[in-house]
C-alpha cells in the first residue's frame, strides 16, 4: 500500500513496504451520511450526463471527472503528483478516483466527487481522518502544485476531517481564474511531442515558487 513511508520507496524505484491502513472515519467518529443535495458542496451541480473519462497524461490511469475546465485543473494535479510524488498507475494505494455517484459521504467535501469536481490520489493509504501524513518534501510539492492552481484548488491535508488523498475545485462554475488556469493547463491541443513534456515543471524549491506557495491562503 502506497503511505508517506512507502511513497519515498516508490518513488526511488524501490520496493513498497505494506502497511495496515487507518480507519476512515469522520470528525464525529459516525458513519457515512447520505448526500441528498443537487449540488456538491463546492457549487456544482451533479450532473453524471457531463462527465468524461480522461487519462492521466504520462500514465496509464484513468479518471472521470466533470469535462472542462474542472477537469484540466485536476488532471494538472494528478498529472504533477504522478511524476512528482508517486505513480497513479501501479495498483498501490487505491490509484485515482474520481467521480461516484454513491452518495455515502464521510465528510460533506467528499460530495464533491458526485459533481467530478475532486479527485483522491491513493485514497486507500490516505483515507478520510487517517493518521498517515505525506513526507515534508511531497508536502513541499503539494504546496507549489496549489500555488500552480491560483486558489482554485483546495487539499484534504488542509481540511476536516483531513483527507491527505483529496483534492478539489473550490471556485464556483464560471469563475474568471479557473478560466484562466484551465486554459493554461488544458494539454488537449498539444502535440505528441509537447504532451511528452508535461511532467517537467518548476523547481517547487526554489525561492520564487516557495513563497508563491507559502502566499497561498489556506482553509481556515
Amino acid at each position: 500500500m502506497v503511505t508517506r513511508r512507502s511513497l519515498l520507496g516508490a518513488a526511488a524505484g524501490t520496493g513498497v513496504l505494506a502497511l495496515a491502513p487507518s480507519l476512515p472515519a469522520n470528525a464525529a467518529g459516525k458513519g457515512p451520511a447520505r448526500w441528498t443535495r443537487g449540488v456538491s458542496a463546492n457549487g456544482w451541480k451533479i450532473d453524471p450526463a457531463a462527465i468524461t473519462t480522461y487519462r492521466v497524461e504520462g500514465s496509464n490511469a484513468t479518471v472521470a471527472l466533470r469535462q472542462g475546465r474542472a477537469a484540466a485543473v485536476l488532471l494538472h494535479v494528478a498529472r504533477r503528483w504522478h511524476y512528482e510524488i508517486a505513480p497513479l498507475d501501479t495498483g498501490e494505494g487505491g490509484g485515482i478516483t474520481g467521480h461516484t455517484t454513491r452518495r455515502a459521504v464521510l465528510a460533506e467535501f467528499e460530495s464533491n466527487y458526485l459533481s467530478g469536481t475532486a479527485i483522491a490520489l491513493h485514497p486507500t493509504a490516505y483515507p478520510v481522518a487517517g493518521s498517515e501524513r505525506l513526507w515534508p518534501h511531497h508536502e513541499a510539492i503539494v504546496r507549489d502544485i496549489l500555488a500552480d492552481c491560483e486558489g482554485t484548488v483546495v487539499w484534504g491535508g488542509d481540511l476536516t476531517p483531513i483527507k491527505t488523498s483529496h483534492f478539489e475545485i473550490v471556485t464556483r462554475p464560471g469563475d474568471k481564474v479557473l478560466a484562466s488556469v484551465a486554459a493554461r493547463f488544458d494539454i488537449s491541443g498539444q502535440t505528441k511531442f509537447r504532451m511528452q513534456t508535461a511532467g517537467v515543471v518548476a523547481d517547487p524549491a526554489t525561492p520564487a515558487r516557495r513563497e508563491k506557495a507559502r502566499r497561498l491562503p489556506r482553509p481556515r
